[in-house]
């Protein structure tokens, strides 16, 4: 049976943590920069995890 392919829509905006949580890039940081302060640009900059909510769907589609 052939391997399994993870979405890869998926796989370009998330990765996995090493303790299997998932990581995600934080959104409005694209465009439009000129009126956004420079401390709320700091803070897009860092990666989030995603809501515990999801966690275990998007796990599936890194893994499937």
């Amino acid at each position: 049976m052939p391997k399994q392919k993870s979405k890869s829509g998926a796989r370009k905006r998330f990765k996995l943590t090493g303790t299997g949580k998932v990581r995600r890039m934080r959104a409005n940081k694209s465009h439009i920069l000129t009126k956004k302060h420079p401390k709320r640009k700091r803070r897009l900059r860092k990666p989030a995890l995603a809501s515990p909510a999801d966690q275990r769907r998007l796990r599936r589609l890194l893994l499937a």
